[in-house]
């Protein structure tokens, strides 16, 4: 039996969650989320060995039908150039030397930490931790040398080959791209869906445009890690409730600065922690968004390969559209 002071106190904690959301219906608490953490987790479904998470959706019957989608053959890249100058959204750039070898042939050397809010990369499932958890219950275990001991990006070195689906916020308010800070909610989801003629389903990965490279090269770099366009939290369980596989941004998916106290990044935590969802972040998205304007297609195969490194919490890439 819960003792009489800690039933008060939890009492009026959800008394207080009742009357923001009576006031703000997006407002998220910590208390919210780490009960997200609970009711959403997708910890145990597919055995307690499991490090594949989500990618667990792109079934057989899935890839099959994602190659069905390859009218045309037509492909844009969702990766951005490389940046090597230093800028206050990219504090730590490519750093690329080229030397000549012999009478023939050449060869670059290249340097990179590309975690962050600047280069195009996937999130394994050990990037972040929660209570000194990571996804599906597994010891936030960092091996000196070696890296994460499991929920590594070496877990899906087989690659991601499933539909893609572009959700193209700009296009749907009728503007060229969205000012840093503008919240993304779960109703936002759901009027594209409608305007687009799609809906999201298991094993979809699903790529949220903000239009930031469209900003950036209207009014240059912007410290993207402190203000940035995003998914606003309460979009936890409508990323749950559709069964995605992944989630992609032009961005790191959060909407930034949180819009919840005491929680840095809450779409990371619920997506990477509980759901098992790894992310693609910082892609390129304008051609995508313009290449599937001129079609009327907000679906295509979307093809994708980390590179195989053991203990990895994460690598570069580039993710691939096909129409």
């Amino acid at each position: 039996m819960r003792p009489p002071r800690l039933l008060l106190f939890l009492s009026c904690l959800l008394l207080a969650s009742a009357v923001l959301r009576a006031q703000d219906p997006h407002a998220v608490t910590k208390a919210d989320i780490d009960r997200w953490m609970v009711e959403l987790s997708n910890w145990g479904r597919w055995g307690k060995g499991d490090q594949l998470g989500a990618l667990n959706l792109i079934t057989p019957a899935r890839r099959r039908q994602a190659a069905a989608l390859v009218r045309e053959g037509f492909s844009v890249s969702l990766s951005h150039e490389t940046l090597t100058e230093k800028t206050p959204e990219n504090p730590s750039p490519y750093n690329i030397t080229w030397t000549l070898r012999g009478p023939q042939f050449a060869s670059d050397n290249i340097s990179i930490s590309y975690h962050g809010y600047a280069h195009t990369h996937m999130d394994s499932l050990c990037h972040m931790a929660f209570e000194h958890k990571i996804f599906n219950g597994f010891p936030d275990e960092i091996v000196a040398g070696k890296g994460c001991a499991q929920d590594a990006i070496l877990t899906a070195k087989a690659g991601i080959f499933t539909r893609g689906v572009l959700i193209d916020i700009p296009r749907l308010k009728g503007v060229e791209y969205l000012e840093p800070g503008t919240p993304i909610y779960p109703e936002d989801l759901e009027a594209w869906e409608k305007k687009a003629g799609i809906k999201v389903t298991a094993g979809d990965v699903v790529f949220v445009r903000t239009g930031r490279w469209a900003r950036w090269a209207a009014k240059g770099p912007w410290a993207v890690g402190r203000s940035a366009s995003g998914l606003h939290a309460s979009c936890a369980r409508w990323l749950h409730d559709r069964g995605i596989a992944m989630l992609g941004s032009d961005g790191v998916s959060d909407l930034l600065p949180s819009p919840v106290e005491g929680v840095v990044q809450p779409i990371h935590q619920i997506t990477l922690i509980a759901l098992g969802v790894r992310l693609f972040d910082n892609t390129d998205l304008e051609d995508l968004a313009k290449a599937a304007a001129q079609r009327t297609r907000w679906t295509f195969l979307l093809t994708a390969a980390p590179l195989a490194i053991p203990g990895g919490t994460g690598s570069p890439l580039n993710p691939i559209a096909t129409f």
